[in-house]
Protein backbone atom coordinates (compact mmCIF):
# COMPACT_ATOMS: atom_id res chain seq x y z
CA UNK A 1 0.00 0.00 0.00
CA UNK A 2 1.45 3.72 -0.73
CA UNK A 3 1.04 6.64 1.40
CA UNK A 4 -1.47 8.64 1.45
CA UNK A 5 0.20 11.63 -0.48
CA UNK A 6 -0.53 15.50 -0.27
CA UNK A 7 -2.97 17.06 -3.47
CA UNK A 8 -1.15 19.83 -2.99
CA UNK A 9 2.88 19.57 -2.21
CA UNK A 10 2.78 15.91 -3.48
CA UNK A 11 4.56 14.69 -0.18
CA UNK A 12 3.72 12.38 1.92
CA UNK A 13 0.49 13.49 4.17
CA UNK A 14 2.80 12.56 7.24
CA UNK A 15 5.42 14.63 5.68
CA UNK A 16 3.46 17.54 4.21
CA UNK A 17 5.37 20.45 3.42
CA UNK A 18 2.47 23.25 2.08
CA UNK A 19 3.33 25.44 5.56
CA UNK A 20 6.47 26.54 3.97
CA UNK A 21 5.16 26.45 0.36
CA UNK A 22 5.37 29.49 -1.24
CA UNK A 23 4.76 30.46 -4.71
CA UNK A 24 7.57 31.97 -6.92
CA UNK A 25 7.43 33.39 -10.65
CA UNK A 26 9.51 34.11 -12.84
CA UNK A 27 10.26 36.07 -16.28
CA UNK A 28 13.23 33.13 -16.64
CA UNK A 29 11.56 29.72 -18.10
CA UNK A 30 13.31 27.06 -16.32
CA UNK A 31 13.24 23.22 -18.36
CA UNK A 32 14.36 20.27 -16.49
CA UNK A 33 15.04 17.48 -18.52
CA UNK A 34 15.25 14.80 -16.05
CA UNK A 35 16.73 11.19 -15.94
CA UNK A 36 14.30 8.59 -15.16
CA UNK A 37 16.10 7.47 -12.48
CA UNK A 38 14.97 10.65 -10.65
CA UNK A 39 11.33 10.24 -10.43
CA UNK A 40 10.82 8.19 -7.79
CA UNK A 41 14.07 9.60 -5.60
CA UNK A 42 12.98 10.18 -2.25
CA UNK A 43 15.50 13.14 -1.78
CA UNK A 44 14.62 14.71 -5.52
CA UNK A 45 14.78 18.66 -5.22
CA UNK A 46 12.65 19.01 -8.57
CA UNK A 47 10.00 17.55 -6.88
CA UNK A 48 10.03 20.25 -4.52
CA UNK A 49 10.38 22.67 -7.04
CA UNK A 50 7.64 22.07 -8.48
CA UNK A 51 5.50 22.50 -5.32
CA UNK A 52 7.16 26.43 -5.42
CA UNK A 53 6.57 27.00 -8.99
CA UNK A 54 3.77 25.20 -10.05
CA UNK A 55 3.28 25.39 -14.02
CA UNK A 56 6.41 27.91 -13.92
CA UNK A 57 8.67 25.32 -14.03
CA UNK A 58 8.41 22.48 -17.03
CA UNK A 59 9.38 19.32 -16.34
CA UNK A 60 10.50 16.43 -18.68
CA UNK A 61 11.78 12.74 -17.99
CA UNK A 62 13.49 10.97 -20.40
CA UNK A 63 16.57 9.34 -21.81
CA UNK A 64 16.64 9.16 -25.43
CA UNK A 65 16.37 11.70 -27.93
CA UNK A 66 12.72 10.69 -28.89
CA UNK A 67 11.79 10.90 -25.40
CA UNK A 68 12.70 14.90 -26.15
CA UNK A 69 11.21 15.13 -29.11
CA UNK A 70 8.55 17.35 -28.52
CA UNK A 71 11.01 19.50 -26.23
CA UNK A 72 13.26 19.63 -29.41
CA UNK A 73 10.65 21.19 -31.86
CA UNK A 74 9.29 23.75 -29.09
CA UNK A 75 13.29 24.52 -27.89
CA UNK A 76 13.88 25.21 -32.10
CA UNK A 77 10.58 27.83 -32.52
CA UNK A 78 12.02 29.98 -29.98
CA UNK A 79 13.49 33.42 -30.44
CA UNK A 80 14.76 33.84 -27.38
CA UNK A 81 18.40 32.74 -25.94
CA UNK A 82 18.47 28.95 -25.18
CA UNK A 83 21.26 28.38 -22.35
CA UNK A 84 22.37 24.95 -21.18
CA UNK A 85 23.31 24.74 -17.41
CA UNK A 86 25.92 22.12 -17.14
CA UNK A 87 29.76 23.01 -16.46
CA UNK A 88 32.29 22.01 -19.05
CA UNK A 89 35.56 23.08 -20.75
CA UNK A 90 34.09 25.27 -23.05
CA UNK A 91 30.84 27.16 -20.62
CA UNK A 92 30.79 30.71 -19.67
CA UNK A 93 30.10 31.74 -16.46
CA UNK A 94 25.65 32.74 -16.57
CA UNK A 95 26.33 36.44 -15.38
CA UNK A 96 28.64 36.74 -18.28
CA UNK A 97 26.63 34.50 -20.97
CA UNK A 98 23.16 36.26 -20.60
CA UNK A 99 22.06 39.61 -18.93
CA UNK A 100 18.33 39.62 -19.35
CA UNK A 101 16.19 37.34 -17.72
CA UNK A 102 13.94 36.86 -21.38
CA UNK A 103 15.90 33.35 -21.82
CA UNK A 104 15.07 29.90 -21.70
CA UNK A 105 17.38 27.66 -19.53
CA UNK A 106 17.75 23.84 -19.59
CA UNK A 107 19.08 22.11 -16.36
CA UNK A 108 19.85 18.41 -16.09
CA UNK A 109 18.37 16.20 -12.98
CA UNK A 110 19.91 13.64 -12.05
CA UNK A 111 23.22 12.39 -10.58
CA UNK A 112 26.82 13.66 -12.01
CA UNK A 113 26.95 10.30 -13.63
CA UNK A 114 23.43 9.96 -14.85
CA UNK A 115 23.15 13.72 -15.96
CA UNK A 116 26.11 13.23 -18.39
CA UNK A 117 24.80 10.08 -19.48
CA UNK A 118 22.15 12.49 -20.52
CA UNK A 119 23.80 14.76 -22.28
CA UNK A 120 26.00 11.68 -24.47
CA UNK A 121 22.93 10.13 -25.11
CA UNK A 122 21.50 13.95 -26.54
CA UNK A 123 24.14 15.56 -28.60
CA UNK A 124 21.56 18.04 -29.93
CA UNK A 125 21.69 19.63 -26.23
CA UNK A 126 25.18 20.87 -27.45
CA UNK A 127 23.84 23.22 -30.12
CA UNK A 128 23.03 25.23 -27.30
CA UNK A 129 25.57 27.52 -25.21
CA UNK A 130 26.58 26.13 -21.62
CA UNK A 131 26.84 27.76 -18.81
CA UNK A 132 27.85 27.36 -15.12
CA UNK A 133 27.55 28.83 -11.80
CA UNK A 134 30.46 30.90 -9.68
CA UNK A 135 29.79 29.15 -6.77
CA UNK A 136 31.24 30.66 -3.23
CA UNK A 137 29.32 28.41 -0.98
CA UNK A 138 28.64 24.82 -0.65
CA UNK A 139 25.46 23.02 -1.48
CA UNK A 140 23.07 23.28 2.10
CA UNK A 141 21.27 19.91 0.29
CA UNK A 142 22.40 17.95 3.07
CA UNK A 143 20.75 15.09 3.31
CA UNK A 144 21.60 13.62 -0.48
CA UNK A 145 25.64 12.90 -0.70
CA UNK A 146 27.38 13.95 -3.80
CA UNK A 147 30.59 12.87 -4.72
CA UNK A 148 32.01 16.14 -6.07
CA UNK A 149 32.32 19.34 -3.92
CA UNK A 150 30.87 21.89 -6.71
CA UNK A 151 27.67 20.09 -6.20
CA UNK A 152 24.18 21.63 -6.38
CA UNK A 153 20.75 20.28 -5.95
CA UNK A 154 18.61 21.13 -9.44
CA UNK A 155 16.33 23.03 -6.95
CA UNK A 156 19.71 25.30 -5.84
CA UNK A 157 21.09 25.56 -9.20
CA UNK A 158 17.97 26.95 -10.90
CA UNK A 159 17.40 29.52 -7.50
CA UNK A 160 20.87 31.04 -8.12
CA UNK A 161 20.55 30.89 -12.11
CA UNK A 162 17.39 32.91 -11.53
CA UNK A 163 18.75 34.95 -8.60
CA UNK A 164 21.62 36.42 -11.76
CA UNK A 165 19.25 36.58 -14.57
CA UNK A 166 16.74 38.55 -13.05
CA UNK A 167 18.20 39.70 -10.05
CA UNK A 168 14.61 41.51 -9.10
CA UNK A 169 13.08 38.34 -8.84
CA UNK A 170 12.77 37.02 -5.04
CA UNK A 171 14.26 33.51 -4.84
CA UNK A 172 13.76 32.82 -1.45
CA UNK A 173 10.72 30.30 -1.28
CA UNK A 174 12.78 27.63 -3.18
CA UNK A 175 16.18 28.44 -0.35
CA UNK A 176 12.76 28.21 2.54
CA UNK A 177 10.83 25.03 1.16
CA UNK A 178 14.28 23.52 0.71
CA UNK A 179 15.50 24.26 4.70
CA UNK A 180 11.88 23.42 5.44
CA UNK A 181 12.70 19.73 3.92
CA UNK A 182 15.94 19.35 5.38
CA UNK A 183 15.28 19.55 8.71
CA UNK A 184 12.56 17.75 8.43
CA UNK A 185 14.11 14.83 6.98
CA UNK A 186 17.16 14.86 9.75
CA UNK A 187 14.24 15.65 12.32
CA UNK A 188 12.67 12.19 11.77
CA UNK A 189 16.42 10.47 11.42
CA UNK A 190 17.33 8.66 14.14
CA UNK A 191 20.27 10.31 16.26
CA UNK A 192 23.51 8.04 14.78
CA UNK A 193 22.27 7.89 11.06
CA UNK A 194 21.73 12.10 11.35
CA UNK A 195 25.36 12.68 12.55
CA UNK A 196 26.67 11.63 9.15
CA UNK A 197 24.41 14.52 7.32
CA UNK A 198 23.98 17.35 9.90
CA UNK A 199 27.36 20.03 8.99
CA UNK A 200 30.23 19.75 11.37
Amino acid sequence: MSRPVCPQCQYPVNACLCDSIRPLSTRVELIVLQHPSEVSHAKNSVKLMQAVMGDKLRLVVGESPEDFAELRDYLKAQSRPVFLLYPNEESETLNSSAKCHDVVLLLLDGTWRKAYKLLKLNPWLSEYPAVHLDLDAPSKYTIRKAKRDDSLSTLEAAALAIEILEPSCDVSPLHDALAALVQQRLAAMPASVRQRYEPE
